[in-house]
C-alpha cells in the first residue's frame, strides 16, 4: 500500500477549539477516503498557537526558529494540506495569515488543499470565498471545488456533528483524496542537492 503525507494546519486560539474540531474530522475524512482507494495516510497537525510567538519572530528577523521551521518542512513536504481558521472581524485570523506569510511564495505551488473555517454564526460563511480561496489561489494551491464551514449551531446531532456538516466535511475530503491519490508523492528535499548547475558556475551566474 502506498502511503501519502497529509498535513493539516488548525488556527483555533483556544483548546480545546472548535477549529481543532474541524480540522480533525477533516483529516479523518481524507484518511478514510484515501484507504478506500488503496492508499495509507500519514497525518500530522500543527497547531498555530503552540508558535505564535516564533511566527512573529519570523516575520520581524525573516528567519523561522527550530520548532516553526518544522512545521514549515513539514507543510511544504506534504502530498495534500487541509487548512483551518476561526473567522474574526469577517475573514481570517491575523496568525493564520502570519503562517501562510512566513513560507516562501512558491511553497504550496500545485499542493492539493482544503479550505475551512468557524465562526459563531454562519453569517460568516463567505468569508471562506471572499477570503480563504483568494489567497490560496495567489500562493497558487489547488483548492478542491467543497470549502467546509462550521458555525456554532453546526455542532450537534448525531456524534456531535449536524448532517449538513458531516456530508460537507465527507465531500471535501473525498475531493482531496482524490487528487492526493492521483499525483506522485512529494520527494523529501535533499539538503546536499546542487541548486546551481556546474555550467553556472563556471560562467559565473
Amino acid at each position: 500500500m502506498t502511503t501519502r503525507k497529509i498535513a493539516v494546519v488548525s488556527a483555533g486560539l483556544s483548546q480545546p477549539s472548535s477549529t481543532r474540531l474541524l480540522a480533525d474530522r477533516l483529516a479523518q475524512a481524507v484518511k478514510d477516503d484515501l484507504l478506500t482507494r488503496g492508499v495509507d495516510a500519514e497525518v500530522t497537525v500543527h497547531e498555530l498557537r503552540e508558535h505564535a510567538h516564533d511566527i512573529t519572530n519570523a516575520m520581524l528577523t525573516g528567519f523561522a526558529p527550530t520548532g516553526l521551521q518544522a512545521v514549515i518542512d513539514d507543510v511544504v513536504a506534504a502530498d495534500g494540506l487541509v487548512v483551518v481558521t476561526p473567522i474574526f472581524t469577517a475573514s481570517y485570523s491575523g496568525l493564520f495569515k502570519s503562517f501562510f506569510d512566513v513560507l516562501d511564495k512558491d511553497a504550496l505551488a500545485g499542493k492539493p488543499t482544503v479550505i475551512a473555517a468557524t465562526a459563531g454564526t454562519a453569517r460568516h460563511s463567505l468569508a471562506l470565498e471572499h477570503a480563504l480561496r483568494p489567497m490560496f489561489a495567489y500562493l497558487r494551491a489547488v483548492v478542491v471545488p467543497t470549502a467546509v464551514f462550521a458555525a456554532s449551531e453546526d455542532w450537534g446531532g448525531v456524534d456531535g456533528v449536524s448532517g449538513a456538516l458531516e456530508s460537507r466535511v465527507e465531500r471535501a475530503g473525498s475531493e482531496l483524496a482524490e487528487l492526493v491519490a492521483a499525483r506522485e508523492a512529494v520527494a523529501p528535499a535533499d539538503p546536499f542537492a546542487l541548486t546551481t548547475s556546474f555550467e553556472s558556475m563556471l560562467s559565473g551566474q
